[in-house]
């Protein structure tokens, strides 16, 4: 009979973590002293993204907001864990972890493009993680295979409305940021299957 001996997986702090991932050619994400690589994206995935980076930034132009995209952490410190979402919309200044500005603290809204691999996570996990962020107020969930956009605000302390949106002559409203997005914009050039 063999024996199998487990393999203690080694536990990282946060700046372990964020000097790691400077120097990294991929990412990961950080759970608690746990780091997992992530995967890519698709070109649907990339071209949601950078479309609502422009909607964005034409409807906050010369606004008091900044708009990060794919390479910027947020650190949410309830959990002690990093995560990178797809855009951030931050009023003001942005606060940095640790003065360093790769991650910030203070997103009031946050877009994830879905993907079969990452949706439920999306949708659960991560928009629990993030609702533990005092400044967090909107999260729209873009689905990149079909026009598909949920809309969730936060309308009081722990309360979260959604709305729903599934055809591309509507149009959302970010109450937030008072910024409108128009669903054709956002899936310009998006191919679907």
């Amino acid at each position: 009979m063999s024996q199998v001996i487990a393999q203690e997986q080694r536990l990282y702090t946060p700046e372990e973590y964020l000097d790691l991932e400077n120097d990294a050619e991929f990412r990961s994400r950080y759970d608690d002293g746990v780091i997992t690589p992530m995967t890519g994206g698709t070109a649907n995935h990339n071209q949601i993204a950078g479309n609502c980076y422009l909607a964005l930034s034409m409807g906050l132009k010369r606004k008091d907001y900044r708009i990060f995209f794919a390479d910027v952490k947020v650190w949410i410190p309830t959990s002690r864990k990093f995560r990178y979402p797809d855009l951030m919309v931050i009023a003001g200044e942005p606060e940095y972890y640790l003065d360093r500005k790769t991650t910030v603290t203070n997103p009031q809204v946050i877009i994830e493009v879905l993907s079969d691999s990452t949706e439920e996570f999306d949708r659960e996990d991560k928009f629990n993680l993030y609702k533990s962020i005092p400044t967090f107020q909107e999260y729209l969930l873009i689905d990149q295979n079909q026009i598909a956009i949920d809309h969730f605000y936060k309308t009081q302390p722990k309360h979260w409305q959604i709305d729903q949106f599934d055809d591309q002559d509507m149009e959302i409203q970010l109450r937030s940021i008072n910024v409108t997005l128009a669903i054709a914009d956002i899936y310009d050039k998006v191919q679907f299957s």
